[in-house]
């Protein structure tokens, strides 16, 4: 599983991949122009970016040198109507890494996709593996193991904890978890995070001395070391 942040002015085309690509397992965020596109691509934890070259605010080509400029070298695949050699000799200097001219077959879209994404990680960009005490979650073998013992995950499990374990330590709230593993700009008043932390917990604690998933009390979860017992509760039934 990856996660995929699609920078595309077309919500149509936009929609239509997230879609596609969420129905083969990964994780795919859309921004609607190139100012939006940049600051997600920055802030956020991207295995490959797919970038339209003609976007409103800022180019798509803008966008990817001025990730390379800050040192992001997340692998970039240019989509674009301009399909001549010049035009991905140009976007390919510019710092993407594939280039797919318009129209284009989504199969093609999709393994290309993933070819970069298995590609070599540099210095200093995106981490693939988590670990917490001895929890380790790998994203690219989609592989959950603890004290060397596999654990299988369903997929929204393993972006639940992912998302714990990009934040370890740290306290997340429901809305965080709402946006980011589930989709969610609503709160849909149902106890569908209550379960799969429930199902989740049941899993990499359930068998080992030391419980790492706590529930902070009013506040929400947290993936940690040590008992955390001021103001957490570890009890399975409180979600």
């Amino acid at each position: 599983m990856m996660r995929i942040l699609i920078i595309e002015d077309d919500k149509q085309a936009s929609a239509y991949l997230a879609k596609g690509l969420k129905e083969v397992g990964h994780m795919a965020d859309q921004a609607a122009d190139g100012d939006e596109g940049l600051s997600m691509a920055l802030d956020g934890a991207y295995d490959v970016l797919i970038v339209d070259r003609m976007l409103p605010r800022r180019d798509g080509l803008s966008v990817i040198q001025a990730l390379r400029k800050s040192g992001n070298h997340t692998p970039v695949l240019i989509l674009s109507a301009l399909g001549q050699v010049d035009d991905r000799v140009t976007g390919l200097r510019a710092g993407g890494d594939d280039y797919l001219p318009k129209p284009y077959a989504f199969t093609e879209l999709l393994a290309r996709v993933e070819a970069l994404g298995r590609r070599p990680k540099s210095g200093g960009d995106v981490e693939t593996v988590y670990r917490v005490a001895d929890l380790e979650l790998d994203r690219l073998a989609h592989r959950c193991t603890r004290a060397g013992r596999d654990i299988p995950l369903q997929p929204r499990e393993f972006r639940l904890l992912e998302y714990l374990m990009q934040h370890a330590g740290q306290v997340v709230t429901r809305t965080m978890l709402l946006e980011n593993v589930w989709e969610y700009h609503f709160d849909p008043q149902t106890n569908v995070i209550d379960v799969h932390i429930s199902r989740l917990r049941s899993k990499i604690d359930k068998d080992f001395d030391t419980p790492l998933l706590q529930t902070v009390r009013g506040a929400g979860y947290t993936i940690r070391t040590g008992s955390g017992r001021e103001g957490a509760d570890r009890d399975s039934t409180a979600g």
